[in-house]
């Protein structure tokens, strides 16, 4: 029976230390406060202390501006642990934890750029003779496993021990994450000296971890609970459960099959002498041989609904039919009588679909959802929701997803979302959880019946899921290589940026050929004058309008002759690309905020000229 410390920021926290700095920081700028602690938790009967390195890594240090400084703190950790040991008979832990990020496919973090990080820092203090290396706090078994990966490749010979943490609500049901069961299972396999749980809820989700844990592993068990769930009293954080309280259920963790039990978050040095008080008249449990079974495979969920029984429009997609497809514009304010008339008068001249934006340019106006409602209500048009991750978190957007999807709006398209400076709230928190290829894997779990951690929802939605992209970026490999990684996640179609060059799309299309075929809806934004065009070209990214082009539109003479050939160009473009094998519609914003006008471009084709001619 060994006994872990309790937790470092609280303990900094109680002692001034704001919670908006680096805690690791304090390693070199206040290595006696660290000290300090350490020895306290000595004293409170630790055996096992935790080095002041959680966060001790690049990417964890990088907001604060101290990724340089991410070794000499690492570093500074392990010694202030062994200067407070001295002559105690007591190890030493070196802490790890996890990026904050979440791995591709869900988040931006490359595995390779996480191993990287953790396979730094677990160098660092290996070199400086931690007596093992202790990864914890862990949610997600990928970015687990890279971290293992990591500290096994940096520090052979250097035990490793794993700590998980899980979610539940109140009533013991898990919210999210991997089952304790399956979790252990894979840690033993990867040849951990010791795993188990931390931080969590608190100690009767612990507790609960600890339990079903027990049965599937023989590996020694930790327990390391938060000290209940966190609380606002006149404006400082505080953790409520007493440490007697801590105390027993740490007795009855132990009497489940714990051999190392210590505190996370809220829990104080007298947690420490309390849990050590109780628990040390109790014998550990023996536990019975765990059934070393194969761990089962994650649940893949449902088939899919098939994409042609999604929505008219992906049946229409599906079967080879070219889509137009319109951008109709989110009021700012209260009124939507023009959306709303633009898109009875676009459903009238038969336009497949219209698009509703989700805060473009960060500008706040009337949300996708709302206007593709009303719009259904006013003339039974189908729309395709624009969904973007700027200003949701996972939780957000599940819920939105699934209200979504009650409403009977299965189009959606995922976007990452322009940042919040550009708009007129530019101090608004941009969230960014995830970015759209996350958000198209999460649709994806959904359309399998599984919700965002991966669990069974009672049922899948149907969402015909699609993504954007710029065939004139200026990052054109990166794009491309967005462009795989989307459709790997589940985008079922494309919309593209505006395009005015040939050249340029005929090359995009060529160098994202080697993908699966999805369809393909070309963006085209009719220019509104020579002005215009040189805006675009020289001062919004991955945007470009050919010289010719501009030219053209210098030559026309008046605004209005110039709109004209705006039109033209942009009929021409639709007219090029209604044969290419590889495209399968337009996406079309309103020549100069005009839905009527809309027609003047689509009638190039030649469902939309008969049915202008039949109207006379």
């Amino acid at each position: 029976m060994l006994f872990l410390d309790g937790a470092l920021g609280t303990e900094f926290y109680a002692r001034g230390v704001f919670i908006n700095r680096s805690y690791d920081e304090l390693n070199l700028t206040s290595p006696q406060l660290v000290r300090q602690v350490h020895e306290d938790y000595l004293q409170a009967g630790a055996e096992l202390l935790t080095t002041n390195t959680f966060g001790a890594n690049r990417l964890r240090l990088q907001p604060f501006g101290l990724e340089e400084r991410a070794d000499d703190i690492a570093r500074a950790g392990v010694r202030i642990a062994r200067e407070a040991i001295g002559r105690r008979e007591a190890w030493v832990l070196g802490s790890i934890g996890p990026t904050g990020a979440r791995l591709a496919p869900m988040g931006r973090l490359s595995p390779g750029a996480a191993y990287k990080a953790f396979r730094r820092q677990a160098a660092v203090m290996a070199d400086e003779g931690v007596d093992a290396l202790l990864l914890e706090t862990f949610t997600s078994l990928a970015e687990l496993w890279q971290a293992v990966r990591a500290a096994r490749d940096a520090a052979p010979g250097v035990p490793i021990l794993t700590c998980m943490s899980f979610s539940f609500d109140q009533d013991g049901a898990q919210i999210e994450g991997e089952d304790p069961e399956r979790a252990a299972r894979i840690m033993a396999g990867w040849g951990v000296a010791a795993l188990g749980v931390n931080c969590s809820n608190g100690p009767r989700a612990v507790l609960n971890v600890v339990e079903r844990m027990s049965r599937v592993t023989s590996l020694p068990l930790i327990a390391s609970p938060n000290a209940g769930m966190p609380q606002m009293v006149e404006g400082r954080t505080l953790y409520l459960a007493a440490p007697e309280y801590m105390a027993e259920y740490a007795r009855r963790m132990v009497q489940k099959g714990a051999t190392v039990v210590g505190g996370c978050c809220g829990t104080t040095p007298q947690t420490i002498r309390e849990i050590r008080t109780f628990v040390r008249s109790v014998t550990p449990a023996i536990r019975a041989e765990p059934i070393l079974e194969t761990p089962p495979p994650p649940d893949t969920g449902l088939p899919p609904v098939p994409l042609a029984e999604r929505s008219t429009f992906a049946a229409k997609l599906t079967s080879g039919e070219f889509c137009i497809s319109v951008e109709l514009d989110p009021p700012r304010g209260l009124d939507p009588a023009h959306a709303l008339e633009g898109a009875t008068w676009l459903h009238e001249q038969g336009i497949d679909v219209i698009n509703i934006a989700d805060g473009p340019r960060a500008v706040a106006r009337m949300g996708p959802m709302a206007l593709a409602q009303l719009a259904r209500q006013a003339c039974g048009v189908e729309s395709v929701i624009h969904y973007c991750c700027r200003d949701r978190n996972l939780l957000g957007m599940q819920m939105d997803l699934l209200g979504a999807h009650a409403l009977g709006m299965h189009n959606v398209l995922a976007v990452t979302g322009d940042p919040p400076k550009m708009g007129t709230y530019p101090n608004a928190t941009a969230v960014f959880d995830i970015d759209s290829i996350g958000l198209i894997h999460f649709i994806d779990l959904m359309n399998r019946g599984l919700d965002f951690s991966g669990r069974p929802m009672g049922g899948q939605t149907r969402f015909f899921v699609g993504a954007g992209c710029n065939p004139a970026h200026v990052e054109l490999e990166r794009e491309v290589e967005r462009f795989g990684k989307k459709i790997e996640a589940g985008a079922s179609y494309f919309f593209s940026q505006p395009v005015y060059d040939p050249d340029v799309l005929h090359r995009f299309l060529e160098l994202t050929d080697r993908f699966p075929r999805v369809p393909f809806l070309v963006g085209i934004l009719p220019l509104a004058s020579y002005k215009n065009a040189e805006f675009l070209h020289h001062e919004v990214p991955g945007m470009q309008v050919p010289q010719a082009i501009r030219d053209r539109l210098q030559g026309a003479g008046s605004r209005k002759e110039q709109r004209q050939v705006g039109v033209q160009i942009a009929r021409d473009t639709l007219a090029d690309v209604y044969n290419h094998p590889r495209i399968n519609g337009a996406y079309i914003y309103p020549p100069f905020g005009s839905y009527k006008a809309v027609m003047r471009v689509v009638d190039v084709l030649p469902r939309f000229a008969r049915a202008r001619k039949e109207a006379g």
